[in-house]
Formats: C-alpha cells, structure tokens, sequence
C-alpha cells in the first residue's frame, strides 16, 4: 500500500507541473497581452497612451520577455510562496485572491457534502426498491436536476425570494457583516447562507451520482454471491449494505477527483447571479483582461484541486475495495 500511495504522490507532483505550463501557455493564446487590452479600456473612455508608454509597461510588467522566460519568472515566484502581481489590481495574487479562496473551499466542500449525503441513500433506495413510486419519483428529480441549468435555479430561486418573502437571499453574508471582521457572529452567518449555494451548486453532480449508485448497486445486487448471502439466511439489511454497497462505491468515490473543480468552475455564473465572494468572478474578470498572473494562478489553484480530490479519491478506494489494498503483494 506504501508503494501505492508513493506512485499517487509522484504521479500528483508531475500532474500539477504539466498544469502549471498549460495553464500559463493557454492564457497566452489569445492575441495580445494585458496592455493591448489596458490600452482598449483606456481608448474607449476617451485616453491615450503613447506607444512608448505601453512599452515601459511591458518592460515593468515583464511582457516583452519570451514566454518561456515569464513562465520561468512565474514558477520561481511560486516557489517563494509569491503568485506574482495582479495587474488588473496592481496587487500582489494572493491579497486579491484572499477570503475568496478559502470561502469558495467551503462552498465547494459544502456542496460536495451535500451531494453525497442526499446521492448515497436515494441511490441505494432506487435500486433496492426498483420500479417503485419512489424510484420513479428520484429519477424524475434527478432528470430535472441534470436538465436545469444551476444559473437558472439560483434565478429562479432568488425570484421566488423575493416575491414571497420580500428578501435578497444571494451572498454568502448579510449586508451589515460582509465587511466586518471574523467573529463568531459572521463565521454563523457564513453557516446560515451556505446551505442555499451549496444546494444549487450540488444539485446536478446529486443527480448524476443518483443515477451512477443506482446503476452499479443494481449490478451488484444480481451476483452470486448476493443471492448465496441471501439463501443463507442473512438480514436483507447487511445483505446489501455489507458488501454490494461498498462494491458499488468505487465509481461513486472516484468522483470526488473532478467534483472539487467541477463545482468550482461550474460556479462562475452561479457566483455572479447569487453575488457569491468566490474566485469564480476574478478568474472570469481576469481571463477578459488577460491578467496572466492572476489568471494563470486560479488556473493552476483549480488543477491542485483536482490532484487533492484525486489522491483522496485514492485513498477513500484503498480503505473501501481491500482488492486495491493487496494489488501489489499479488
């Protein structure tokens, strides 16, 4: 199992490399840089700038160096816990990122956990009592929730707010403590919103993994080894729970690698409509204005957290399916 968990390891450190170049060279695809689009916003308002001021600004921001060398600059600067200097802002990454990093954390720990703990039962139901009124009634809600875009449920719900109670219910915070420093009050505060977008963002992955644990519990309950444990004698509840159950979590557990990203990037629009204080809106802000540092950076905060989710898909596996555990003494 060591030996398992040091390949993961080594295979993440490689993984998060090869995202760090594709995530620099992909934001620099498109023609441009961020002063040609500084000096657009400056046109359109009615400025001016010189040819020779927007080459000391390319000097300043180091854009006249070739990519590989900016790309070099960039990782040296990590290295030393620095992300570089956000030009839209004229900040350091990390301050502009800063609350919004770990509040989009738990917004998507939140709807992750959400999404499990409604999933697992609905989809042990489903397939234990197939074709029952309660099968077809998950499996309606769960077309719906594939079909419903999360924008236009975050609308939809926010219109409902305030038509029949009169309230902004977007934000992760009230108005008068959005700007307060951490205390108890606010960090309550935090807990009473977070259910809403943790819904919202969790609703189409609760659907798809609805339909993956009914799937594979199905296949499962039609083994041999099922319907021995049966003839035996054994409780109908530990027969299915014992081990077709935890059988069928290895795909349900392995969705947990793409689940942190998915509900992270999937919250742009969300995060817009609700007014949500998460990264989504700055990587959107930042990809128009071409800010390579700030952009790349959120890029690059995404794919680490696809290797996290990956590695702890891994070891969930290893504690869940004992085949994996004894591979390599075979």
């Amino acid at each position: 199992m060591l030996a398992y968990l040091i390949r993961r390891l080594i295979l993440a450190v490689l993984t998060m490399w090869a995202v760090s170049v594709l995530s620099f060279v992909i934001i620099q695809l498109p023609p441009g840089d961020y002063i040609t689009t500084y000096i657009a916003q400056m046109s359109a308002s009615g400025s001016f700038v010189s040819a020779q001021e927007a080459e000391a600004l390319r000097q300043q921001y180091g854009l006249d160096k070739p990519l590989y060398v900016q790309y070099l600059r960039w990782m040296a600067l990590i290295l030393q816990g620095n992300f570089g200097m956000a030009l839209e802002y004229s900040r350091p990454v990390a301050e502009v990122i800063g609350d919004r990093l770990w509040l989009t954390m738990v917004v998507s720990v939140a709807a992750i956990v959400f999404t499990w703990l409604v999933a697992l039962p609905i989809g042990i139901y489903s397939a234990v009592r197939q074709y029952s009124l309660g099968d077809y009634i998950a499996t309606f809600v769960g077309f719906i929730g594939l079909a419903v875009p999360s924008f236009m449920l975050a609308l939809i719900l926010m219109y409902l707010g305030f038509t029949l109670f009169n309230a902004n219910i977007g934000g992760l915070f009230s108005e008068e403590l959005a700007e307060a420093p951490w205390n108890l009050a606010k960090l309550w505060d935090l807990v009473k919103h977070l259910p809403l977008p943790a819904l919202i963002l969790g609703l189409a992955g609760t659907a798809q993994l609805i339909r993956i644990m009914r799937a594979n519990l199905l296949d499962e309950l039609g083994k041999p080894y099922v319907v021995t444990a049966r003839a035996r004698g054994l409780p109908e509840t530990r027969v299915i729970v014992k081990y077709p159950v935890r059988v069928a979590l290895n795909p349900f557990a392995s969705t947990i690698g793409y689940l942190l990203p998915y509900v992270v990037s999937g919250s742009i629009i969300v995060s817009l409509v609700l007014s949500l204080p998460t990264v989504g809106p700055l990587l959107l802000k930042a990809l128009i204005a071409q800010d390579m540092f700030l952009a790349g950076t959120i890029v690059l905060l995404l794919g680490v957290m696809t290797v996290i989710g990956t590695f702890l898909s891994d070891l969930l596996l290893l504690w869940i399916d004992p085949r994996i555990r004894f591979e390599g003494k075979q």
